[in-house]
C-alpha cells in the first residue's frame, strides 16, 4: 500500500506572511479558562465556584444587558410577523417597518450595496454631521462593514505595498489593540511602534513620533499614524490641543491618519470629552482641512451597545483623491456587502429614540445605567487597585478596559523565564488557576521594556467588578509575599 507524503511546507510556500504572525498568549489563557469551566461543571473542586473571564472587550460576555430597543427592532426585521401585533411600542414598529423596505424582498437576508443600505449610509453620515458640527458628511466617502477590524484591515490593503524590498510603514501606539498590528503584518507592513506616556496617563507625544519616524526612514517607507481615542487598553482620552498637534504632524510628514474612534461613547471622565479627529481637522481650517487625509471608524461593539457579535461598523474617509475613491470602492466590493442587522443597529445608533418616543424612557434609563457603570467601575479599579504594594494604575478616562502596571518580584521573573512564559503571563495564568479570573496579559498589547500589564475589561455589572477586584486583590497580596 503507498502511502502519500504529508507536504508539511505547502501552506508556507502559499502564505509565508502566515508564518511570521506569533500565536496569542491571551488564546492560551482563554483555553484554559475553558477547561477549568468544564472540570468544575464535572464536579472538580477548587477553591473557587467559577470562572470570571473579564480578559475580552465584549460588554455581552461580561454581563451588561442588551439595549431593549434595539433587539425588539431586531427581532421585528428578523421577524416581521411580529409587526401584525400588538406586543412591541409604536416605534419599534415604525422602525423596523422603514429599515425593512430599504431591503432587497422587505428580507434581512438579502444582499445589500457594497457601501450598505443607501438608507443606513444616510444616517451615518447625518450622525456625523451632528456630531461634529462642521458641515455635511458625504455618505459617498462612508463604507459600512463588518466591523471596524474589518475596515482596518481593508483600508490597510489600499496602501500596504506588498512588493518591492522596502516594506510600507505605520506608526502604531504601545500599548496597542495587538489585531490592527497582526492586520498590518498579515499585509506585508512594517509596525513601527510608538510609546505612549505611562507616568502622563498614557499620553501621546509628538517629540516620540518624530523620533520612531526618522528611526524608521532607514529600513521601511512610513505611510501612516494609526491613533486609537480614547485608548485601548490605555484608557486616555485625547484633548483638542493633543489633536492638533498630532494632525500637524502628520501634514509635515505626509502620513495618512488612521483614527480609532469606537470608544467615543464611553467616556467616563467628567473633565474629558471626545473630540473627532474630523471635527478637530475642519476647525483648524486650510491647509490642513483640505490636504490632510484620514480615514476614522466607528462599531457597534463598544461603548452602550455592546453588540460584538451581530458585527457592524463603518470607515469614513476624508480629503481623499476622487481617482482613488473610485479604487477603494472596487476593493471593498470584494467583500460583497456587510451583515444586514449590523447595519440595523448601526441606523439605531445613528437615530436613536427620541424625547416624546414610546421607547424613549426606557432606552435613555438602559443608556444611562450602562454609563454609570462604566464610570463607577473605573473609578473603583483605580480606588482599589491604586491603594494595594505594587500595582500602579493611570486615570481611566475613557473606553471599556484598565492596564494597571503590575510590579512583579524578581523571583517571580525568574519562575516565569524557566517556564518559558513572559511575567505577566506567568502573573495571569497564576492568578486564573487559584482563583479563576481571567485577564489579559500585558505583553499582547506591547509595553516599554522592564514593564508588565494586565488588561481587564471594565464593561462588566457592579457586582461582577465587586467580585473580580475581591479576587485580585487578595491573589496579588498573596503573590507578593510568595515571591518576595
Amino acid at each position: 500500500m503507498r502511502v502519500c507524503p504529508v507536504r508539511m511546507s505547502l501552506l508556507k510556500e502559499a502564505s509565508p506572511r502566515l508564518w511570521s504572525i506569533r500565536s496569542s498568549e491571551q488564546v492560551a489563557l482563554a483555553k484554559r479558562a475553558a477547561q477549568i469551566t468544564a472540570e468544575l461543571q464535572q464536579g472538580v473542586t477548587r477553591p473557587y465556584k467559577n470562572v470570571i473571564d473579564c480578559s475580552w472587550g465584549d460588554p455581552h460576555r461580561g454581563g451588561l444587558k442588551p439595549l431593549t430597543f434595539v433587539r425588539q427592532v431586531v427581532a421585528a426585521c428578523l421577524y416581521p410577523s411580529l409587526l401584525n401585533s400588538d406586543v412591541l411600542p409604536v416605534d419599534v414598529q415604525q422602525k423596523a417597518k422603514g429599515l425593512l423596505e430599504e431591503c432587497g424582498g422587505g428580507s434581512v437576508g438579502s444582499y445589500t450595496s457594497t457601501a450598505g443600505i443607501p438608507k443606513i449610509v444616510q444616517s451615518v453620515s447625518e450622525f456625523i454631521s451632528q456630531r461634529d458640527g462642521v458641515g455635511p458628511s458625504s455618505p459617498e466617502n462612508i463604507f459600512i462593514t463588518s466591523g471596524s477590524q474589518r475596515s482596518l484591515m481593508m483600508v490597510l490593503k489600499t496602501f500596504v505595498k506588498n512588493e518591492g524590498s522596502i516594506q510600507t510603514g505605520v506608526l502604531s501606539p504601545v500599548p496597542s489593540y495587538p489585531y490592527f498590528n497582526m492586520a498590518l503584518s498579515m499585509q506585508g507592513g512594517a509596525m513601527v511602534p510608538y510609546h505612549l506616556c505611562e507616568e502622563q496617563g498614557w499620553e501621546l507625544k509628538v517629540d516620540e513620533l518624530s523620533r520612531v519616524l526618522h528611526a524608521a526612514r532607514g529600513h521601511c517607507s512610513p505611510m501612516a499614524l494609526y491613533v486609537i481615542n480614547p485608548g485601548n487598553p490605555t484608557g486616555q482620552v485625547q484633548s483638542r490641543k493633543s489633536i492638533e498637534d498630532v494632525i500637524r504632524f502628520a501634514a509635515e510628514e505626509k502620513l495618512f491618519l488612521l483614527v480609532d474612534e469606537v470608544y467615543q461613547d464611553s467616556v467616563h471622565d467628567p473633565e474629558c470629552e471626545f473630540v473627532s479627529y474630523k471635527k478637530v481637522l475642519f476647525k483648524m481650517g486650510p491647509p490642513y482641512s483640505s490636504s490632510v487625509e484620514l480615514a476614522s471608524f466607528n462599531s457597534i461593539s463598544k461603548g452602550y451597545f455592546g453588540e460584538s457579535g451581530l458585527r457592524g461598523g463603518y470607515v469614513e474617509f476624508v480629503n481623499l483623491d476622487p481617482a482613488v475613491m473610485g479604487h477603494v470602492y472596487t476593493l471593498f466590493s470584494t467583500d460583497t456587502c456587510s451583515p444586514v442587522l449590523g447595519q440595523i443597529i448601526l441606523d439605531i445608533m445613528a437615530h436613536p429614540p427620541q424625547p416624546g418616543d414610546p421607547s424613549y424612557p426606557t432606552f435613555s434609563e438602559e443608556v444611562r445605567a450602562i454609563k454609570n457603570t462604566l464610570a463607577s467601575n473605573a473609578h473603583r479599579i483605580q480606588t482599589v487597585l491604586g491603594a494595594l504594594p505594587g500595582i500602579s494604575v493611570q486615570p481611566i478616562k475613557g473606553g471599556i478596559f484598565a492596564f494597571p502596571q503590575v510590579h512583579i518580584p524578581p523571583r517571580a521573573i525568574q519562575q516565569a523565564k524557566e517556564a518559558g512564559m513572559e511575567p505577566d503571563v506567568f502573573y495571569a495564568s497564576c492568578l486564573l488557576e487559584e482563583t479563576g479570573l481571567c485577564v489579559g496579559a500585558g505583553c499582547e498589547h506591547g509595553q516599554s521594556e522592564g514593564t508588565h500589564h494586565i488588561r481587564l475589561c471594565i464593561a462588566t455589572p457592579t457586582e461582577n467588578m465587586e467580585e473580580v477586584l475581591t479576587r485580585l486583590s487578595t491573589f496579588h497580596l498573596s503573590f507578593l509575599s510568595r515571591f518576595s
